[in-house]
């Protein structure tokens, strides 16, 4: 999984990225930053307690932080066209320190510049699809003109829509033009995350803020956060980052409720794997087919695909372990076209 982070100067990008990713912040310039963050999940926990294996690796979500350049925001977002979600970092903090370019803090005004830049890129996108169809019009033979002509016609509805404030996400596509699409890697239609940066002293009201927020954009995945106090807190050991946080009756990070809520908002599940003493922790899309799946770790898997040993994450902890789950008969044989199901632990047999 991939996520963008995007956001106007001053927001606290680079404090939210350093929280999410652990990684100090390099020099300054137009450089992109990536970096990996895990996936809190407890049940990794609970499961290696039970098989006992050498490492337990959870999955992981890349972060890309895309510093604007000075042209603006538009100049940056070639850099994330292809990312599966973006994050949309909004400033609500007052620091006369650290003074807004807009000389105000106004969340929704920020928010609505960057949703412009973002319809403006599809927009730009659609028109230059639209100009080159216009010159292969010109000349296509017969036989070609009803496919290019059924292309330009949905086209030229998506970006009517688009021109009207409707994310290309919302729009009711046939399957074939949203496949059709799925090249242009638009910003609309991927999903979005609202994500708020707010004071320390607004952290009390985190619940609220993000309720309100939630009912004003209800097709956003909305958080509020405090970016530069999850950065400090990111560098404290782990006993300590909890005690702080319960002394601001947080029950528990905003970084884990952002990454959880990402997962939500792409329809990801987790799988689990036990190869070499290793347990790891995978991330698919809800649906994905098990062959899929095992391509997910390795080609050659999914190219020699035999067949998949599953067991469903609560059966396995009723069991307690591998030989009383097969004594059970918890353990099950699927085939290349079982969907996976979020907490399956899978072992694939393979030959290639």
């Amino acid at each position: 999984m991939e996520i963008g982070i995007i956001g106007l100067p001053q927001s606290g990008k680079s404090s939210l990225f350093q929280a999410l990713t652990g990684l100090k912040e390099g020099p300054p310039g137009p450089a992109l930053k990536i970096g990996v963050a895990r996936v809190p999940d407890p049940r990794l926990g609970k499961l290696a307690e039970l098989l006992r294996p050498k490492k337990a690796t959870p999955a992981e979500v890349r972060y890309i932080d895309v510093p604007v350049p000075a042209k603006g925001l538009a100049g940056a977002l070639p850099a994330v066209q292809r990312v599966d979600a973006l994050a949309l970092l909004v400033r609500a903090f007052r620091n006369d320190a650290v003074p807004h370019p807009q000389a105000s803090i106004d969340p929704g005004r920020d928010l609505g510049a960057l949703s412009m830049e973002l319809y403006f890129s599809d927009i730009a996108i659609l028109e230059h699809r639209q100009e080159k169809l216009a010159l292969q019009l010109k000349g296509a033979p017969a036989a070609e003109r009803e496919t290019l002509l059924r292309e330009r016609s949905f086209l030229d509805g998506v970006k009517a829509t688009l021109e009207k404030d409707t994310p290309v996400r919302e729009q009711a596509l046939p399957e074939e033009a949203a496949r059709a699409l799925e090249s242009f890697a638009l910003f609309t239609a991927k999903p979005w995350l609202l994500v708020l940066n707010i004071g320390e002293e607004d952290i009390p009201r985190t619940q609220a803020l993000e309720e309100e927020w939630r009912a004003r954009y209800p097709t956003l995945g909305v958080v509020a956060l405090c970016a530069r106090l999850e950065k400090e807190l990111s560098e404290l050991s782990e006993a300590e980052a909890r005690d702080f946080r319960a002394s601001l009756g947080l029950k528990e990070p905003a970084l884990d409720r952002l990454v959880r809520l990402s997962y939500e908002l792409l329809g990801l599940i987790t799988f689990f794997t036990v190869v070499s003493g290793e347990m790891r922790a995978w991330s698919v899309r809800r649906g994905t087919p098990a062959v899929k799946a095992a391509g997910k770790i390795h080609s050659d898997i999914e190219r020699g695909f035999i067949r998949a040993e599953v067991i469903g994450y609560e059966d396995f902890l009723r069991a307690g372990s591998v030989a009383e789950a097969r004594k059970r008969g918890l353990l099950r044989l699927e085939g290349k076209t079982y969907p996976i199901q979020d907490g399956d632990i899978v072992t694939f047999l393979f030959n290639v």
